[in-house]
């Protein structure tokens, strides 16, 4: 009986211990591939930014149409410009007073074009066509892309956001975790529900990624 009693006290250290070292453990594990999930999908969702900067520096807008981007970025170019004041002689001033009268301006000059995707991407046409897809192994999913404009005063100002839900980046993970990284809220860590960069509702091309992913 006294021997039964051991056995089954070592049973339950031995559990107890178990149930500790996963309390643990896991998280810990959960964090180490959180991490870098969240560093690939930050890298992508910096690509996207960068296209959409680049189309509506062209453009003047922003695209939601991811195909759209793609073909904008294969073809589109960037002006090398060069800004240079100067003076020129007011004729119109020195027709009515006969005096002359001298205008400061500014002249930009065109020097040369540069292709959108060797400056974003090297050339490498590989990385833009699949920035749309979440970078997780075994995940197939694409961000949201979305685009438009909101009023500020009497002018509308482009805007665009580009997101995709934690949930999906940390499929096959312990629910339970993937549920306490949607109610985090740390300057140390991502906030909300989303990975993403841009905002349909301000005027903000920034990202929600702590420092540690690199800039915002």
């Amino acid at each position: 009986m006294r021997l039964a009693i051991q056995l089954l006290l070592w049973v339950v250290i031995i559990g107890l211990a178990y149930l500790t070292f996963n309390a643990v453990y896991e998280p810990i594990q959960f964090n180490k591939i959180k991490e870098k999930r969240y560093a690939k999908v930050v890298e992508n969702l910096k690509d996207i930014r960068d296209a959409e900067l680049a189309h509506k520096e062209v453009v003047g807008s922003f695209e939601e149409d991811f195909d759209k981007l793609v073909k904008f970025l294969d073809t589109a170019e960037f002006a090398v410009t060069q800004r240079r004041d100067t003076t020129v002689l007011d004729e119109e001033y020195k027709k009515q007073y006969g005096v002359d009268e001298y205008i400061e301006k500014v002249i930009i000059d065109t020097l040369n074009f540069v292709s959108v995707k060797d400056s974003l991407f090297k050339g490498d046409r590989d990385r833009y066509t699949n920035m749309i897809n979440v970078p997780v192994e075994d995940v197939d999913a694409k961000f949201e892309l979305d685009a438009g404009s909101i009023k500020k005063g009497q002018t509308e100002i482009p805007v665009f956001r580009a997101r995709v839900a934690k949930s999906v980046v940390l499929q096959g993970l312990d629910k339970e975790l993937i549920l306490q990284q949607n109610q985090v809220q740390s300057v140390d860590d991502i906030n909300g529900r989303y990975i993403n960069v841009g905002s349909m509702e301000e005027v903000n091309t920034k990202g929600n990624w702590p420092t540690q992913y690199g800039d915002e």
